[in-house]
């Protein structure tokens, strides 16, 4: 399959180097410069695994400007207040035919792509993969090769034939997909467990196997899943799991199977980027007062995230 990767940080590069592994034709489009810049000089990228295991992979890389093939697949991995912005930059190659794939973390990228790429050939979805970048041209995977898992699910329509080619793909990667036929349950299943881990962990500046070492994690674990799921539940959205399910997945993550990992939140704030609190915690936020409810603990998460990026500039 001839793949583009939209976004050469910590996702795109692990989805991307996987996938060129598995034996497709992969090519890398980013706008960060001094990332771009680093790895045509070199060539391609360091990757670690937890760490260890330093080995240097080939990958080709450009500006989108650069790039003018067609694709038969766009996997779009930039935050989510940069979707509009990238995708302007991208919309010459995205061709009739081309899918685009987004595993965004919060809610509002598939709807960005929406405005570039029909919603019957957007592939969205979730992904619990821990990755680290650690500067220009270099990335670490977390978690043993072949950990974690990934969920895919068409934006409109019904699964297809294509969709079910990349999850063919993505096993031969070893990245364990699932194809999902509810767009909105899917989505915000990840986000609600976002919504936990990558907000407390940025905040407290800690691992997520510290944040589960906490006698009262599970609690609040459980108080922030339920504010959530009273406002899923007014919308109507019919999520995969149940909300014990779900605090119990935050926990074994936390515990077995990413304890050494910064979720992607804690990365931004530690290396100075605007983080995606407003489409995480914010849009549980704003999809319970769609409903006449109130969603307190993750309004206060949100606004503590904002105070914590502003205090940056008080930092020598």
């Amino acid at each position: 399959m001839k793949i583009v990767v939209i976004g050469a940080g910590a996702m795109g590069l692990r989805y991307g180097v996987l996938l060129q592994e598995a034996g497709n034709t992969v090519h890398f489009v980013d706008t960060w410069e001094p990332n771009v810049e680093e790895i045509q000089k070199n060539g391609g990228v360091t990757v670690w695994r937890d760490g260890k295991d330093e080995r240097f992979v080939e990958i080709s890389i450009s500006y989108p400007e650069e790039y003018h093939d067609e694709p038969e697949l766009a996997i779009v991995f930039v935050k989510d207040m940069h979707t509009v912005e990238t995708m302007e930059r991208c919309k010459h190659f995205i061709g009739e035919n081309t899918y685009v794939l987004t595993n965004q973390n919060g809610f509002g990228g598939a709807e960005y792509i929406a405005q570039f790429v029909p919603r019957d050939r957007i592939i969205a979805g979730t992904a619990m993969i821990g990755t680290v970048m650690k500067g220009p041209g270099k990335v670490d995977f977390i978690g043993k090769r072949g950990a974690g898992h990934v969920h895919i699910v068409k934006v409109k329509g019904t699964p297809d034939a294509f969709i079910y080619r990349v999850a063919d793909e993505m096993e031969k990667a070893l990245m364990h997909p699932t194809v999902q036929e509810d767009y909105m349950g899917t989505v915000w299943t990840k986000l609600v467990f976002n919504s936990v881990v990558n907000t407390l962990c940025t905040l407290m500046n800690i691992k997520m196997g510290q944040f589960a070492a906490y006698k009262n994690s599970k609690e609040m674990s459980r108080k922030l899943v339920d504010e959530a799921y009273d406002a899923i539940d007014a919308e109507g959205f019919k999520m995969e799991v149940t909300r014990d399910e779900l605090v119990d997945q935050v926990m074994f993550v936390s515990e077995v199977g990413n304890p050494l990992h910064y979720p992607s939140m804690h990365q931004d704030m530690s290396t100075n980027r605007p983080t995606e609190v407003d489409y995480i915690n914010g849009a549980i936020v704003r999809l319970a007062e769609k409903h006449g409810l109130k969603a307190p603990y993750h309004s206060m998460l949100v606004d503590l995230v904002h105070l914590k990026e502003e205090s940056r500039k008080y930092n020598d």
